[in-house]
This record gives C-alpha cells, sequence and structure tokens, in this order.
C-alpha cells in the first residue's frame, strides 16, 4: 500500500491506456475524419465498404475540421461507441440521416455527450431511432477501426514489436513496477474494445506490459462491439467489487471521462497530459484532478507517494 498526503491509501490503481501510457494509437485525427464524414454524408448502405475505408484512410489528418477535431479532444475518455452514436445524431439533426426521431430529445442526448455524459435512458426516443442506432453505431465502430488500423495502429504495432520503449510514454513502465512492488493492484479501463489477443490487449502486450493475476497488470476491461462500457460504470463496479473506496484507489488518465469518474468516487487523480495540451488541462482542473504530469518521471509527482 502507498499513502498520500495522508488521505489517500492506495491499494488498486485503474488506468487509461491511450495517450495515458501507450502511444500506438494516433486515434484523433481518424476519429476526427470518420465523423466528420457520416456528419457530411449520412450513412449509405455502403458506407463501410473497403472502398471508403481506403479514401477515409487518405484523408486522416490531412484537414482541419473544426467541429469534430474539438469534438475527439473533449470527448477523449468516453466509449468508443458513444463518440460514434454522437455523430450519427449529428447527421440526424443535419438530415444527412433521415429517421423519424423524437428531434428535441437528439439534441438533449447530443448536449450531454458534449458535456461528457454517457446515460440518457430518461430520456423518450422513437423505436425507428432506437433500431436504427443499434444497428449502425456497431457498423460505423468498426469502420472507424479499420480505418485506425490503415492509417497508424497496424504500422505502429509493428514498430513497437522492436522498440516497445518509443511507443510508451516516458517512465510508465517504471511507475507501473513501483505501483505493484509496493502492494498496489494496476488495472487498465479503456473505451476500445478488449478482446484477448487482438486490439487493445494485444497493443497492451506488444508493449510489455503483461496481463493476469498476480502480473504487471491484474486485468484490462473494456467495451464489446455492441455494448458500450463507461468508465465510471467499470470503476464503480470494481470498487465494489474489490470491497475499497474511493480514498483507495489511483486513478491516471489523459480523457474527461476517467478524470471525472475518479474526481466523483473520491480517488486520488493523475492527469498524463503533453505540456503544450492547453484545453485539455483547463479542462482537467476544472474537473477536479489532483496533479497534472506529462510523463511518469515527474519528481513532484513520484515524492507524493509514501510506502509503508
Amino acid at each position: 500500500m502507498l499513502t498520500i498526503r495522508d488521505t489517500y491509501k492506495i491499494k488498486y490503481a485503474f488506468h487509461d491506456i491511450d495517450g495515458t501510457h501507450s502511444l500506438i494509437r494516433d486515434w484523433p485525427p481518424v476519429m476526427s475524419i470518420c465523423l466528420y464524414d457520416v456528419i457530411k454524408n449520412g450513412l449509405p448502405d455502403d458506407f463501410d465498404s473497403s472502398e471508403n475505408q481506403k479514401r477515409l484512410i487518405s484523408l486522416a489528418g490531412t484537414m482541419k475540421l473544426s467541429e469534430t477535431d474539438q469534438f475527439c479532444i473533449e470527448s477523449a475518455g468516453l466509449s468508443a461507441l458513444t463518440q460514434m452514436e454522437w455523430a450519427i445524431r449529428r447527421a440526424v439533426e443535419e438530415n444527412t440521416i433521415k429517421v423519424n426521431c423524437d428531434m428535441q430529445t437528439n439534441t438533449q442526448i447530443i448536449d450531454r455527450i458534449n458535456n461528457g455524459i454517457e446515460y440518457y435512458d430518461d430520456l423518450p426516443e422513437t423505436s425507428e431511432m432506437t433500431e436504427m442506432l443499434k444497428k449502425q453505431t456497431p457498423r460505423l465502430f468498426k469502420l472507424y477501426e479499420a480505418v485506425l488500423n490503415g492509417f497508424c495502429r497496424d504500422k505502429n504495432l509493428q514498430k513497437a514489436k522492436e522498440n516497445p520503449e518509443k511507443f510508451r510514454i516516458k517512465g510508465s513502465m517504471e511507475f507501473l513496477e513501483f505501483l505493484k512492488d509496493n502492494g498496489v493492484k494496476n488495472y487498465f479501463v479503456t473505451g476500445a474494445v478488449v478482446e484477448k489477443g487482438m486490439g487493445m490487449h494485444q497493443e497492451v502486450e506488444t508493449l510489455g506490459y503483461k496481463i493476469g493475476k498476480g502480473e504487471l497488470v491484474e486485468d484490462i476491461i473494456g467495451s464489446t462491439w455492441r455494448d458500450k462500457m463507461p468508465k465510471d460504470m467499470v470503476m464503480q463496479k470494481l470498487l465494489k467489487e474489490l470491497g475499497v473506496k474511493g480514498e483507495n484507489v489511483l486513478v491516471v488518465g489523459d480523457g474527461r471521462a476517467e478524470i471525472q469518474a475518479g474526481v466523483q468516487m473520491g480517488a486520488f487523480v493523475v492527469s498524463r497530459l503533453p505540456e503544450n495540451a492547453d484545453f485539455q488541462r483547463e479542462l482537467h482542473k476544472k474537473l477536479g484532478t489532483n496533479i497534472i504530469i506529462k510523463d511518469f518521471c515527474d519528481k513532484e509527482f513520484l515524492s507524493l507517494f509514501k510506502g509503508e
């Protein structure tokens, strides 16, 4: 166990992965073009064709897309399914997707997502809208992942096999080992799909983070292609299963979802953000993060931890 400021008795640590520990996925330009394309062109029958996939790969990162670029910055940490749903709902607003829906409800849900809220079962939806989202959101998610693979993920994964340190945030491995050596159990929590030996699971293992009971990371928890798992839900479930309070948990991330969830549960919250991420740094301060670091070699940050 580790103590921070005589208040937090840390027994467990919940970590985001992308941008917090791993640099394999350069996802913002990919998600931005995919979401922009949906808002502009809707979802034609062949929107997830290999031809469209290649087109989006060639366009990723080539132009400034004010709305979707900003959304990717602000929505970092939300479930990817929620981010896909946001674009579909915006396309409904723009009338590039035509479906019978309650437009007032649609706008309210867009506003909630813009504010980092992933729950809206209390709002009335038409059956047509519900069925359309159920069918199209996972399809769009899979298209996004395919474009991500073609744009950067597959190439970076190969490079990481030869030089994993290049794709880890500075000091990441050492920090996780420090936590484990002091009795803290690490968990990875992600908005991406987790399938053993594939995708995010494969990336984490390629970077050298061993997963399993008693290993460097106890478990990695994420979404499925169809069922989103918001990070606050995952973390609250973990708290209950582990039988601990927020003050026994360290939360580390770079997205609003995990930072907000950590603050709400009373954990010690660490934001890992680049020095030039001005918007995110201000947002995380407003959300109530305890400390912002550029990497895990930050001496002020490391001096907070006292062993017992």
